[in-house]
């Protein structure tokens, strides 16, 4: 029970505070399953959105392609390399729609400055902007 007594209180303040760490760090380590159960980790950009985190990513990436087959991924804070700097945690992620997309670029752009709008114009001008998706990811209680 929390300090008023009241169940899972903690808990809940426990959570939104790994989630705002989550979205002000640099780096989110996304680890997705491959069929065969194994766990594929991969570092990227973050931003916080809400009560949850965004990314932004190849829509032919494979993590998509994973997490379009299985949704249930851990995350937590890493380095550059992929590193993990702290716990991995549950957490569910769903593919975004284009709006959603389109305001997770903005949100980038904005967090990771210069580099940040070079990455997202290289990759857009690589791939093209319908190339790119963003997956919004929220912890689970």
């Amino acid at each position: 029970m929390g300090a008023n007594g009241a169940a899972g209180e903690s808990g809940a303040s426990d959570r939104s505070g790994l989630l705002a760490r989550l979205g002000t760090g640099k780096y989110l380590l996304v680890s997705t399953y491959r069929k065969d159960g194994t766990l594929v980790a991969t570092p990227v950009w973050v931003v916080a959105d809400g009560d949850a985190l965004g990314v932004w990513t190849a829509a032919d990436s494979g993590k998509v392609k994973r997490i379009r087959r299985n949704a249930e991924v851990l995350v937590g804070p890493c380095d550059l390399r992929g590193n993990p700097t702290g716990e991995q945690v549950p957490a569910t992620a769903e593919i975004t729609d284009a709006a959603t997309t389109a305001r997770y670029r903005t949100l980038i752009a904005r967090k990771y400055g210069i580099v940040g709008r070079l990455t997202l114009l290289f990759g857009t001008l690589r791939r093209g902007a319908d190339r790119r998706v963003g997956i919004r990811i929220a912890l689970k209680p």
